[in-house]
């Protein structure tokens, strides 16, 4: 099989550094304005610091411009789209047409990738955004695999697709929502989603002020707008059979360390299926270590469904500490992320390609070298022994106990 894309999120410059180190061909994320995500977005020299790692790295960084402007916003474009052009963008992925010709007009030598809030379900809307300028294609996340496949047959051979394989999903139809509007006056298709449909609702009676109602589909309440998280890790080879070329992962306001560990799982599975080969469970695992709702497979093979123990998220293990540096024997250096002790079982992964390996944490001692009972200050530097020579950005974890019996593994 061909070579996938990995494309990993990013909301800040250490994120773009854990993408690119754990195995991202490229990192998708916003700059100041024109991104769907608020929370995510970055400053222009933290955008033009991304780019000139990105690019020493051997990587490609595509830029967001994905909300729907009305035309004031649209007034700022031209500049915004120059500053593109100045920082080397890879690509910009839209959402609109009109901020599409716009980036034929002002920036014609970055291609155009057509971003998912565009609701692509069909090969002529492809192939037209194809005749339009559009390079890649990234078509709406209700599409089944074998739909898929048949768009991929249509379509020109030189339009690329990529698509969704693993995160959050939205209850509309390619985040095209309005409950965000109706309750807080957060725009959805600008960015400012405020997620009302991971609330948890009651009904009230408007004689009896104050007495709240729960409002239940059954036995384990209402969940009509619990959506799982899509992951599609033990399916990559058919992704790449249906003609798919990036694999993209979801979450630029998600941390570092579930980049980090998301990243490494889908670039092992990726080069397995690229090498004919079976993933390892070691890295199919470490979908499970980050924080999730129950996984499906999206809309690929059939209905995702729906939630119906609540609208909380798994946890399989703690980010304690990220890796400076370390010395031919193990010694590190790294940064507290957690609390963390002597004594305590912890896990080692690297972007090294080595599987995690456990060990029990010994002596601690600070940046002056006098020792610790306890690290407990975020963002405190600290000296330890690990059980191998790693790289810098390696991360220690805590697995949490207890948790492995909410895992499952959903067949399609």
């Amino acid at each position: 099989m061909k070579k996938l894309e990995v494309l990993a999120p990013a909301g800040d410059l250490e994120r773009v550094k854990m993408a690119v180190a754990y195995g991202a061909d490229a990192v998708y994320l916003s700059g100041p304005g024109y991104g769907m995500r608020p929370a995510g977005r970055m400053g222009e020299d933290q955008v033009a610091a991304a780019a000139d790692w990105c690019h020493s790295h051997g990587a490609k960084i595509y830029i967001t411009c994905n909300t729907n402007p009305n035309d004031e916003q649209m007034d700022g474009l031209p500049a915004y789209l120059g500053y593109l052009s100045e920082i080397g963008a890879d690509a910009v992925i839209v959402g609109d047409i009109g901020v599409m010709f716009q980036c034929k007009k002002h920036i014609p030598h970055i291609p155009i990738h057509m971003s998912t809030q565009t609701g692509v379900l069909n090969s002529a809307a492809a192939t037209a955004l194809w005749e339009l300028g559009a390079r890649r294609v990234i078509p709406a996340r209700e599409l089944s695999l074998a739909q898929l496949a048949e768009m991929r047959r249509r379509c020109p051979a030189e339009l690329e697709l990529e698509v969704f394989v693993h995160g959050s999903m939205c209850v509309s139809f390619s985040g095209r929502c309005l409950l965000s509007n109706y309750f807080t006056g957060r725009d959805v298709n600008s960015g400012n989603c405020a997620q009302p449909c991971r609330w948890r609702y009651a009904l009230m009676e408007e004689r009896m002020p104050g007495r709240y109602f729960p409002i239940r589909e059954d036995e384990g309440g209402s969940y009509i707008l619990n959506s799982h998280d899509m992951c599609l890790i033990d399916h990559i080879g058919e992704i790449c059979e249906a003609g798919a070329c990036s694999l993209k992962i979801e979450g630029r306001t998600k941390s570092a360390y579930y980049v980090a560990t998301v990243t490494n799982a889908y670039r092992h599975a990726a080069d397995a299926a690229a090498a004919g080969e079976e993933l390892e469970a070691v890295w199919r695992d470490e979908v499970y270590h980050t924080s999730h709702r129950p996984y499906s497979t999206g809309f690929y093979y059939g209905q995702p469904g729906q939630h119906p123990e609540g609208s909380d998220y798994y946890v399989g293990s703690d980010f304690i500490a990220v890796v400076e540096r370390c010395d031919g024997e193990g010694r590190a250096l790294v940064e507290q992320r957690n609390k963390f002790a002597p004594g305590e079982e912890l896990e080692l992964i690297g972007p090294d390609g080595q599987p995690p390996v456990r060990f029990v944490c010994g002596e601690l001692c600070d940046e002056d070298g006098f020792p610790l009972a306890v690290a407990n200050r975020p963002q405190q530097k600290v000296w330890l022994r690990l059980p191998r020579v790693t790289p810098p950005l390696s991360i220690l974890r805590r697995r949490r106990s207890g948790e492995g019996s909410l895992f499952r593994r959903q067949q399609p």
